[in-house]
């Protein structure tokens, strides 16, 4: 039938919800802590997880793209005590199957289990017969996985499709992509950058404008959107595109014909339109700088692309393809890493994204053009100070020297009483000792509780006494 993981702390729920699955079929098994969760995931292979969202080492949806990239890349459906809106919108981007508020009811369970596994089964099936191409795409994280089978879902139709994410996602790859696995790959792809278009030639340079259309236009010219017949018109930061230029795209959106500037008979194109964006075109419509019924065109297939930092998994793949390309262009084998490079990439937010990422790595190459091994202290002095600060914001404050001031008065010396001075040693020194070892063991809690002697139990505790998290 298919085979169920449950990650929840909460033995009635294992218990009830095991029982109503086993009762159908079902292959169920239980795991009360996150650590205990992945682990199972990553060594078996499961159809469908549910996924408690407060468990006692941990939030489930922070690791809910590492359970979904297991061998088995499991259908996830999260469950949650807690009505959060945000942890709702989370989980929907993230690709989960559901997300279930308890109480449930186990006829609630049944049909979202059914349902998931009817989707992976049909999913299963209509995998795509040839690999698509994707056109300089690195990274095999469960994030990028979802985007690239929208793109293959979306290639062959005619279907607007509009690209989201922040700047340096690549966007542009991922619309190159689209255009090479679609029919119409062997005709143009034009890219138009909507934010460098000069507002008083915009009209003129998507429709074209005939002879004498304005001063200076000595000749007939075709648009863009001429240009794309047959072909795929990419419209990135289609944002910027002024109020008045949008409602004139609206109407060749809609007819796939317009007039060129100057001119009076209509011309056809026949383009397939990929757009995109790094702003939030929702709030640009409720802020009157963007037309909604233009928006409503646009946005037919979305496909939302994850930040860099989303995707850690794929930095180190990320790095050794651009490495290689640049070894490449010297003409030199590639060379060596120290660990802790890789370490110090993973440890960086990336604000800019894949387009940081190899800003940086170019900046490194050329420091290391000589040598053979490339270490931490080759990367670009900002993004070591960044993550050196934020590590040092981790430590907590009374790991620090405090300098102590000695009152010139002798009878008012300001010295804490024996027991509180004695629970406050003893505090940090808990603190510190918990800190070492979550990262001794990676925060691996079977580890931990083998190494320290103490229970699982006590264990979780103490970590929740210090707010220390084993990730």
């Amino acid at each position: 039938m298919g085979k169920i993981l449950i990650i929840d702390d909460e033995r009635i729920v294992c218990e009830t919800m095991s029982a109503a699955l086993k009762r159908i079929g079902y292959d169920v098994h239980c795991k009360k802590t996150l650590q205990d969760g992945i682990e199972a995931a990553k060594s078996d292979n499961y159809d469908v997880v549910f996924l408690d969202v407060h468990l006692p080492d941990g939030n489930g949806l922070d690791q809910l793209r590492v359970i979904q990239s297991a061998p088995s890349f499991p259908e996830v459906i999260i469950l949650t005590g807690y009505a959060d809106p945000d942890g709702a919108k989370l989980s929907i981007k993230s690709n989960a199957w559901d997300y279930i508020e308890k109480p449930v009811e186990i006829d609630s369970i049944r049909l979202a289990v059914s349902r998931a596994l009817q989707y992976r089964r049909e999913k299963k099936n209509c995998q795509p017969a040839v690999t698509i191409k994707r056109e300089g795409i690195i990274g095999e994280s469960p994030a990028i996985v979802a985007c690239l089978d929208l793109v293959a879902r979306a290639a062959n139709s005619k279907t607007n499709i509009l690209i989201t994410g922040e700047p340096g996602t690549g966007k542009e790859l991922f619309a190159r992509a689209i255009h090479k696995n679609s029919s119409r790959a062997d005709m143009n792809f034009v890219v138009v950058d909507c934010g460098a278009l000069p507002e008083s030639l915009i009209e003129s340079l998507l429709f074209g404008h005939t002879k004498g259309a304005y001063t200076g236009a000595d000749r007939a010219e075709q648009g863009f959107i001429k240009h794309a017949d047959g072909g795929t018109l990419f419209l990135d930061e289609i944002g910027e595109l002024p109020l008045s230029t949008q409602k004139a795209f609206l109407r060749v959106l809609q007819e796939r014909r317009f007039v060129p500037v100057g001119g009076t008979r209509e011309t056809e194109s026949d383009f397939r339109l990929i757009a995109a964006t790094h702003r939030n075109l929702e709030k640009m419509v409720a802020a009157g700088q963007f037309r909604e019924d233009l928006l409503f065109r646009l946005r037919s297939i979305t496909i939302d692309l994850p930040p860099l930092r989303e995707r850690s998994e794929d930095i180190k793949e990320l790095t050794l393809n651009y490495m290689r390309a640049l070894c490449d262009t010297q003409g030199i084998g590639l060379k060596g890493f120290a660990p802790e490079f890789f370490d110090i990439l993973a440890s960086y937010s990336w604000p800019g994204n894949v387009r940081e990422l190899n800003s940086a790595l170019e900046y490194t190459f050329a420091q290391t053009l000589y040598e053979q091994t490339i270490f931490s202290r080759h990367l670009p002095d900002s993004i070591r100070i960044r993550v050196a600060r934020s590590t040092l914001k981790e430590q907590p404050q009374a790991d620090k020297p405090q300098a102590v001031n000695v009152p010139s008065d002798p009878d008012n010396i300001p010295i804490p009483k024996w027991r509180d001075f004695r629970r406050s040693l003893i505090n940090d020194g808990e603190r510190r000792y918990l800190q070492d070892l979550i990262s001794i063991t990676s925060g691996n809690i079977k580890k931990a509780t083998q190494l320290s002697g103490l229970s699982q139990p006590r264990l979780y505790e103490l970590l929740r006494k210090y707010k220390i998290t084993n990730r």
